[in-house]
């Protein structure tokens, strides 16, 4: 069975996009200053040193449906 991504509206897309670039943003901020940061790791919560953060670009694994996309554009001004 193929895997198929999961589908939402555009604004719910763009909304999750958004909040992925922030915490990649916060997170590239903590290690340029040099402050840890919290995670929750195999049920504990676990400080990461600054030089041990890795900072990665946020992916997209969501598609936009097109019923969506023609419905939000139609509401614009």
């Amino acid at each position: 069975m193929k895997k198929r991504g999961r589908t939402l509206p555009l604004l719910a897309y763009r909304a999750e996009e958004a909040l992925r670039k922030a915490v990649a943003e916060a997170i590239a901020e903590h290690r340029r200053n040099g402050i840890p940061i919290a995670i929750w790791r195999n049920g504990k919560v676990v400080c990461i040193p600054a030089d041990q953060i890795q900072v990665r670009e946020p992916k997209s694994e969501y598609k936009v449906s097109r019923k969506s996309q023609n419905r939000d554009t139609s509401k614009k001004g």
